[in-house]
């Protein structure tokens, strides 16, 4: 999901209002995300004053504290970006019970815990961390859920320097494999069937 699709799910529309959103884009684009990333918001126990905010980038995790309104200054947001390798992540678990699931998964202290469709959600959250972690390119298994902004694309500059991983590899698997048959070709010629053969054209 968009951070502009969590809009329409805020439990407090003053929580998500322009004012709001206006010192949150900065601190995303300062530590390298987009202006609207993909994004989870963990609303916590008081999401009408203080929630989280946790979006993936090609470099790491930004994760960011929003205040909603901080008496005599207004919202107020204070950010920072952790490395992959550095982004504390717990096992992603499912229970199903009476045709339900329910989900949850746990991030740099964020519990994340919701069931069904929204269980989904979570899942496709977690998936694409894990894959940011592991360096691997990721494809959205959850696009009804998600706005509509993903539609089955790869998770943005995180996919895009996975794809250029996996072509540098598959480029170098080419070269490797492009130089063992030309070393299979000379090892042929030079075989001690060819080499102890009559000159004259007579076997």
């Amino acid at each position: 999901m968009r951070l502009s699709d969590w809009r329409s799910r805020a439990p407090f529309k003053e929580s998500v209002a322009p004012k709001v959103i206006e010192v949150i884009e900065p601190i995303l684009a300062a530590l390298g995300a987009e202006r609207d990333p993909t994004c989870w918001i963990a609303w916590g126990d008081d999401a009408a004053s203080r929630y989280a905010v946790l979006a993936p980038t090609a470099a790491g995790l930004v994760q960011m504290t929003v205040r909603v309104n901080v008496p005599q200054e207004g919202p107020r947001a204070s950010g920072k970006l952790i490395r992959w390798n550095r982004v504390s992540v717990g096992d992603l678990a499912v229970e199903m019970a009476d045709r339900h699931r329910l989900l949850s998964f746990q991030v740099e202290g964020h519990v994340l815990r919701d069931s069904d469709a929204d269980a989904d959600l979570i899942a496709d959250f977690a998936l694409r961390l894990f894959a940011a972690i592991d360096g691997r390119m990721y494809t959205p298994t959850v696009t009804a859920n998600s706005g509509g902004r993903d539609g089955g694309r790869a998770a943005g500059p995180i996919a895009a320097g996975a794809a250029r991983t996996a072509q540098a590899e598959a480029a170098g698997a080419a070269r490797t494999s492009k130089a063992g048959a030309a070393k299979a070709g000379a090892a042929q010629a030079e075989s001690p069937l060819e080499l102890d053969a009559p000159r004259d054209g007579t076997r």
